[in-house]
């Protein structure tokens, strides 16, 4: 049984000890080190997430199984009626455990309780992510792909999954 919380700004070395524990591990046949190392501290560092959390509206939630961190997702309004998945992760060790389907939908019910009416739900995900499946099969769709320029001569070669909730 997990339980899912609101992340607060006390939270951010957690974040990033989790983002540490599965990030890398989730794309070393994707990305470079390099890549990954930058991209780690352009979305992670303590800094960034604090920027996050107080300037950009990201909204974090933690799983824990009983006392231990498991598993983040966050959120972030873009438009009035559009909201970005930014972030879902589960520790490999609870991988396989449905904790993904439960973040995925604590994002829909975080949304729904910003905004009631009809919106939509938008991620970006790597088009060589084996987590493409699991999106599909949360009933997300593809809207659009591009390759998006991060800085230092990197770029996120995604898909656009979309949802309406």
């Amino acid at each position: 049984m997990f339980t899912i919380k609101k992340a607060t700004l006390e939270d951010i070395t957690l974040i990033n000890q989790l983002a540490w524990s599965v990030f890398p591990e989730t794309y070393k046949n994707i990305l470079t080190k390099e890549q990954i190392d930058y991209m780690m501290d352009w979305m992670y560092s303590p800094e960034n997430l604090k920027k996050q959390m107080t300037e950009e509206g990201h909204i974090y939630y933690i799983a824990y199984k009983e006392h231990e961190a498991a598993g983040y997702v966050s959120i972030q309004p873009e438009g009035k009626d559009l909201f970005h998945l930014q972030k879902i992760y589960v520790i490999p060790y609870y991988q396989k455990s449905h904790l993904g389907k439960l973040l995925f939908q604590q994002a829909i019910k975080a949304i729904k309780e910003i905004h009631p009416g009809p919106c939509r739900m938008e991620l970006n995900v790597n088009r060589d992510n084996p987590a493409l499946g699991f999106y599909k099969h949360m009933g997300m769709r593809k809207v659009r792909e591009g390759n998006f320029p991060i800085g230092n001569g990197y770029y996120m070669n995604d898909y656009i999954m979309g949802l309406d909730i």
